[in-house]
């Protein structure tokens, strides 16, 4: 079953574009929020995460930030 799937990215940020081209590369479905021009996702993040970095992920409610490539396979079961 597929996980819901959540990315706060920027559009310059180089570690955004690997996770999601990862993403892509599993066919995982996600939704992507610019926090760079949405300040209500931006304010959302810092509340999930705890801080201003990006790539943040939320898998079903687990916070992941960065690009960490074992943690994401596990949380997605890749």
């Amino acid at each position: 079953m597929a996980k819901n799937v959540k990315i706060y990215s920027t559009p310059t940020c180089p570690w955004c574009i690997r996770v999601k081209q990862f993403l892509k590369d599993n066919n995982i479905v996600f939704e992507d929020y610019d926090v760079s021009s949405d300040r209500l996702r931006a304010d959302e993040m810092v509340k999930k995460s705890g801080q201003m970095a990006v790539p943040v992920l939320d898998i079903e409610g687990e916070i992941i930030v960065g690009f960490d490539r074992e943690k994401i396979k596990q949380s997605l079961g890749v």
